[in-house]
């Protein structure tokens, strides 16, 4: 049986639990299913229940859970030892003395860890910025909120790679920036897409999400890769940060989104010999 709670698979049996606690049933259910589908939103009790009772689970969150937020990204590259923009991560404001910030070179990105779609990303040229900032990270830390990264500003051409990984399956395109007073180049932040350039680029930061996924079991992710400018030098991809639960626009829309996915869950059910859910793929 494969067990489904992701909304847009029946599965065997499908299970909603968007608001309520995990109960017998679930325990039941699990200990019987070949397979558990996992839906988007971040659940770890979930995770962890399918995990340790069925052991058979799609998407594989497990570093979601175990390196969480822009922190946590930072700390998984950092123990892969895969390349990304030079960090500086801090779990509180507490962890930061005050003279870091006449201590390091500028300009830097400093972003929470929390924040999403950029959202919550500033440029700092210089220490007298950095208050206003903390202000803002004062306010969230004080709601249980807290962690931020100072990362070095790389030199890019106001693009990002964002690579989407759905099992074996790999799609990529470029978010570009045309308002060159902003460093993020998100779509809900004025980016838009570009499928076709620089093919060839794009194919090497595709080979280093690979890398990534070898090393972790990451199958179903959006992952940022940047690629520093420098003058004379090869354009290198940094990796940036991974996004578990992430926009669609850029994969055509919902609608191709699941399209895809639907083909990605396929796989990797065939892949490990488990019988197909007729509602979800026919007889």
């Amino acid at each position: 049986m494969v067990l489904s709670y992701h909304p847009y698979f029946y599965g065997h049996r499908f299970r909603l639990c968007a608001s309520r606690e995990l109960d017998d049933t679930d325990r039941r259910l699990m200990t019987r299913a070949w397979a558990v589908l996992l839906p988007p939103g971040r659940m770890p009790g979930l995770h962890g229940l399918a995990v340790t009772t069925c052991g058979r689970v799609f998407p594989n969150y497990a570093c979601r859970y175990a390196y969480p937020g822009k922190i946590g990204d930072i700390h998984l590259f950092q123990e892969l030892d895969l390349p990304h923009p030079g960090s500086a991560c801090f779990a509180s404001l507490a962890e930061c003395p005050d003279q870091y910030w006449q201590t390091i070179d500028y300009p830097v990105i400093v972003k929470h860890s929390a924040g999403g779609e950029g959202r919550l990303v500033y440029v700092v040229h210089s220490p007298d910025q950095v208050s206003s900032i903390l202000s803002v990270f004062e306010g969230m830390e004080s709601s249980g909120i807290s962690g931020f990264v100072v990362q070095d500003l790389v030199p890019t051409d106001q693009r990002t790679l964002r690579v989407v990984v759905m099992h074996t399956r790999l799609y990529s395109y470029w978010r570009v920036q045309g308002d060159k007073d902003k460093v993020v180049h998100n779509l809900a932040q004025g980016g838009r897409v570009d499928h076709t350039s620089d093919p060839k680029l794009k194919a090497r930061g595709e080979e280093l999400v690979r890398e990534l996924c070898a090393g972790t079991g990451i199958n179903l992710a959006g992952v940022d890769v940047l690629f520093s400018r420098s003058p004379g030098k090869r354009p290198q991809p940094l990796l940036l940060e991974i996004n578990y639960f992430f926009a669609v626009h850029g994969l055509g829309g919902l609608e191709a989104y699941h399209h895809k996915l639907k083909k990605s869950v396929r796989d990797w059910l065939l892949e490990h010999d488990i019988p197909l859910p007729p509602r979800d793929f026919g007889s």
